[in-house]
């Protein structure tokens, strides 16, 4: 009996040590649906960061296990909704990447209809959510809307800054076929699976009514993700869309 005393207080005492280390992140811990598992850690070192761990597991196993990190930039009120700015370690594309995301006030008590916006040439994620005073209609409709940035940053890669419609800013939501570029440029594995996969199991948006938009050359992206994936989509909207790309300057250069 003593033995084990001693066993239990020295099993809390070690625990309470970790948790003294650790003492300025707080954790919260929730269900994200699909098997997956919401870890919403505060640092209370950084006011205003929240971290979002994102862990799956095939039963007990550790085989199929997968982890996603969300870091929030920013989070502002809109409509009733919050727009909101997150940075992320893309597997795809080998970078850091920001996208935003603009929950409506419906997202507070069920899942909501996703829609993708993919910007133009030399745009981030901020063109949109800045500039196109969307969130009204968004919030009336109960719509979330997902805004990736366009490319690749700071990869280091010969070149990449070289030219505005080449590069930084211009990843035309294609997967590259040659070196160098092969390793990091990736915007269509990113738009269609990492993105998606990494939204779904974070926020409270619905699979099955997801649909996809785009400006300039986000219209060539929204183009190939839905005619490459008959189905995926509820809706596709092109605004301004150039059908063949490779015979503009603009576009030659990329494919």
């Amino acid at each position: 009996m003593n033995r084990r005393t001693e066993k239990q207080k020295s099993g809390r005492t070690a625990w309470q040590r970790r948790r003294k280390e650790k003492k300025h992140v707080n954790i919260k811990r929730s269900s994200a649906g699909d098997g997956w598992r919401r870890d919403l850690l505060l640092d209370s070192h950084t006011p205003g960061r929240i971290i979002y761990h994102l862990v799956q597991a095939k039963s007990n196993q550790q085989l199929d296990r997968r982890r996603m990190a969300l870091t929030q930039i920013s989070s502002n009120k809109c409509f009733g909704g919050l727009q909101k700015v997150f940075e992320h370690d893309s597997v795809e594309l080998n970078c850091k990447m920001k996208f935003a995301v603009y929950l409506p006030p419906k997202a507070e008590t069920e899942k909501c209809p996703a829609l993708y916006w993919l910007s133009g040439l030399t745009c981030t994620e901020q063109n949109f959510i800045s500039k196109s005073g969307y969130h009204q209609a968004a919030s009336e409709h109960g719509l979330a809307v997902i805004a990736p940035d366009t490319s690749p940053r700071g990869c280091n890669i010969k070149g990449e800054d070289e030219s505005w419609d080449f590069g930084t800013g211009a990843g035309f939501y294609v997967d590259t076929t040659e070196d160098p570029w092969k390793t990091n440029y990736r915007m269509y594995s990113y738009v269609m699976e990492e993105l998606p996969q990494l939204t779904n199991a974070s926020f409270p948006v619905d699979p099955q009514r997801m649909s996809i938009c785009g400006h300039s050359m986000g219209d060539h992206g929204v183009l190939i993700c839905a005619l490459k994936n008959p189905g995926n989509y509820k809706s596709v909207s092109a605004f301004g869309s150039n059908l063949q790309p490779c015979t503009l300057s603009l576009g030659q250069k990329s494919l």
